[in-house]
């Protein structure tokens, strides 16, 4: 399985580019996965609704760029599906057995995604309806995403 993590913004954190590091090298054993950032567009404090919706618009092509057309799409968004870590797993297990083996990822900056990644997405998820900072939410999801394939393998992990 293809597991591919595309994110807005680069990650300055060395705690987070080690704790995400050490889960990838745990995927190893169960899927490819591949990290790609794309830039972020500066964002000052006081925008307009109109300057919100173009700097998510710019982002949002270099994301769709990167997206391939095979790919299922999951987009991290607030008001999306909230899983379970077993669902999630049984999820991740099913579009593996219906041959969708290419599997991606969306995170976006601290605006959010725009309106044509979040119709390009097969599904949106959410993590709660907490907000975390973009850069720890990658560190979540990898977690995530290994959690989900020590259960489908059975692994003792998940409590």
């Amino acid at each position: 399985m293809n597991i591919k993590i595309i994110t807005v913004g680069k990650l300055k954190e060395k705690y987070l580019k080690q704790g995400i590091a050490e889960y990838a090298k745990r995927l190893g054993s169960y899927c490819k996965m591949e990290i790609i950032e794309v830039n972020d567009e500066k964002a000052p404090e006081n925008l307009s609704d109109k300057e919100m919706e173009m700097i998510k618009d710019k982002e949002g092509e270099r994301i769709l760029a990167k997206v391939s057309d095979q790919s299922y799409v999951f987009a991290l968004a607030i008001n999306g599906k909230q899983y379970d870590s077993v669902d999630f797993a049984k999820k991740i297990e099913n579009l593996g057995i219906t041959g969708k083996s290419d599997i991606t990822f969306i995170i976006g900056g601290s605006l959010g995604l725009s309106k044509q990644v979040l119709k390009r997405a097969n599904e949106e998820i959410s993590f709660g309806k907490l907000t975390f900072p973009h850069q720890l939410m990658r560190l979540v999801l990898v977690e995530q995403v290994y959690r989900a394939f020590r259960i489908i393998n059975g692994h003792a992990y998940h409590k």
